[in-house]
């Protein structure tokens, strides 16, 4: 086996025992304190604003899918859609749901069938609370463009994969009046730039993937959130031993 195949297999082995562990240990009681992230405040305050006035959140998934190199992002918004499902199909505000592929499509449908199990008040699942847009990025920004233009929503909510396309969404959103409040995150770098001019405060990066810990705080997810910081610090010994084993000659 080659040394760098021989290393990912190590390091998806080694994150696969800590997040375990960390899973583990989360089941039996341990609570991790997390540091503040505003974004995920603002979420739960707008769910709060929702229900009292009585209006929905839109929660655009973006442009990616399950079976590619976006699928991380798109599970990521899931998770958040697991959230805000539970919670205002609670009361009866189910969140407005949009996507760009059609296997993503169903399962948000999924999700909200799962939030409308009976228990909750009597509120029946609606499938037109989840649309499925286009599978072009420009045609999907514009179809959001069309949503927060003609719904009555509360806020706006944009969390999976996003391209260039995401600027004509989140400034459609800007431009209503008065202005729709967006909370937004992204792993694209290139994207970034345009979440920070649209969407204050909002997640950044791997940030995204920390939904699930903050909002649900079920095991598997904090585990995982505790894994992650714990590789970083492995990581980051092993270059700081490995330079100064290089700087002293101890290794070729």
């Amino acid at each position: 086996m080659e040394p760098t195949s021989l290393a990912a297999w190590l390091l998806l082995i080694l994150t696969t025992l800590l997040m375990s562990f960390f899973a583990h240990r989360s089941r039996q009681g341990y609570s991790p304190p997390l540091r503040p992230i505003a974004a995920f405040t603002t979420l739960k305050q707008l769910l709060g604003q929702a229900v009292e006035a009585g209006r929905k959140l839109h929660i655009g998934l973006g442009t990616g899918g399950i079976a590619n190199i976006t699928t991380a992002e798109t599970l990521a918004g899931l998770t958040l859609l697991d959230y805000v499902a539970d919670q205002a199909a609670a009361a009866g505000i189910p969140p407005l749901v949009s996507t760009a592929d059609p296997a993503v499509l169903l399962l948000a449908q999924e999700r909200l069938r799962q939030a409308h199990q009976p228990g909750y008040v009597g509120h029946s699942f609606n499938a037109a609370d989840t649309r499925w847009l286009s599978t072009e990025p420009a045609a999907y920004a514009a179809g959001v463009m069309g949503i927060v233009s003609l719904e009555e929503l509360e806020g706006n909510v944009l969390l999976g994969h996003f391209g260039d396309e995401y600027l004509l969404v989140a400034e459609g959103a800007n431009r209503q009046q008065p202005p729709l409040v967006t909370v937004a995150g992204a792993g694209d770098p290139n994207v970034l730039p345009y979440v920070y001019a649209t969407a204050l405060p909002g997640l950044w990066g791997e940030e995204i993937f920390a939904a699930g810990a903050y909002l649900n705080h079920k095991p598997f997810h904090i585990g995982s959130l505790l894994a992650q910081d714990t590789l970083r610090w492995v990581i980051g010994w092993v270059i700081i031993i490995g330079v100064l084993l290089k700087a002293f000659g101890l290794i070729g």
